[in-house]
């Protein structure tokens, strides 16, 4: 398992998810809004509003998620962290293979 971070515009968050879903790149994600987000951008410090996003995937399908995500992302360079849980419930790795297509 994976868990895919991002973070974009609250007006692209639902729009990310649901092709990410409907492509079956990721089984699952939540959409954490209200952030604000201070960030270091063209020699000047920046504060937008953001939306974390975290989305589930298989080890499998984690490279393409990441790739896919990078292609819709609205952001020049978008903040893309893949990270491999220490551990995970194996009735839920079963779910997710097979909400993300897999056996």
């Amino acid at each position: 398992m994976r868990v895919i971070l991002s973070t974009c515009s609250p007006g692209e968050a639902d729009a990310l998810l649901d092709a990410m879903l409907s492509e079956r790149l990721v089984g699952c994600g939540n959409l954490i809004p209200g952030v604000r987000s201070r960030y270091f951008w063209e020699g000047e410090i920046q504060s937008d509003e953001e939306v974390v996003l975290l989305m589930e995937t298989t080890d499998e399908k984690a490279a393409a998620a990441a790739s896919r995500l990078r292609e819709l992302h609205s952001y020049d360079v978008p903040k893309i962290l893949t990270l491999e849980p220490a551990s995970c419930e194996p009735a839920y790795l079963a779910w997710l293979a097979g909400a993300t297509g897999g056996a």
